[in-house]
């Protein structure tokens, strides 16, 4: 199956030799499954044509806030409801999942609580799963019509599901330990809190369950039944 990948933010430089873009990490989560993909970079102003050039779709996540101005942000909110008018299947990650709840009617803000960052625990209808995550901003409204499927002590909205073929999650299953280690040393100094650094090198190194989000969005790729 195509996947149409929208990646809506860049890896910071120094980290990109060693990781890659957003996409190679959705590429190596996925391709597993069978499925081939097509990157548009929305971020630098690269849209497809429509819902049409790919079977299914996937937004990455981003440093970007869904509220910021940026022009290319109206354009994907215009792409997000084309998609889901289609009836077509998209996944949306972290700041995904934030847009597509901003593009359909929620609200995305940065959550006075503070940052999020290294392996959190989550609540989802399956039991409890672990997985990375890097933000500040959430998803403080929901859609009319979309269901809340997970939460954690600190993200009320954790993933969010739109009918069966719209799924969307706030952490990152395409994050890996060495690039959380990577984002902790870049971009979260004077920035992140030292002792929720600090913790979030204290989480690497365990379990996580990224390859069940996987198989979650597989199946929505596939026409399959979200968990509800």
């Amino acid at each position: 199956m195509k996947i149409g990948i929208l990646q809506t933010g860049l890896v910071p430089s120094e980290l990109a030799p060693e990781h890659g873009q957003y996409k190679d990490m959705f590429e190596a989560l996925l391709a597993p499954k069978g499925h081939s993909f097509q990157t548009w970079s929305v971020v630098e102003n690269d849209f497809p044509q429509g819902p049409e050039d790919a079977k299914g779709w996937l937004i990455t996540g981003s440093r970007h806030g869904a509220y910021e101005d940026h022009p290319w942000i109206p354009p994907l909110e215009e792409l997000i409801r084309a998609i889901r008018d289609s009836g077509r299947p998209l996944v949306g990650v972290c700041f995904g999942h934030q847009i597509i709840a901003q593009a359909l009617g929620g609200r995305v803000e940065k959550f006075a609580g503070g940052w999020s960052v290294g392996a959190q625990d989550y609540s989802f209808p399956e039991g409890t799963r672990r997985i990375h995550a890097w933000h500040q901003d959430q998803v403080v409204e929901v859609p009319e019509g979309a269901r809340t499927l997970a939460k954690s002590d600190f993200c009320a909205h954790a993933a969010l599901a739109y009918g069966d073929h719209i799924y969307t999650v706030q952490p990152h299953p395409e994050f890996d330990d060495a690039f959380i280690q990577g984002l902790i040393e870049s971009r979260g100094p004077g920035v992140v809190p030292d002792d929720q650094l600090e913790a979030a090198r204290g989480s690497l190194g365990g379990r996580l369950d990224s390859a069940e989000l996987a198989d979650q969005f597989d199946r929505v790729f596939r026409g399959g039944r979200v968990e509800a």
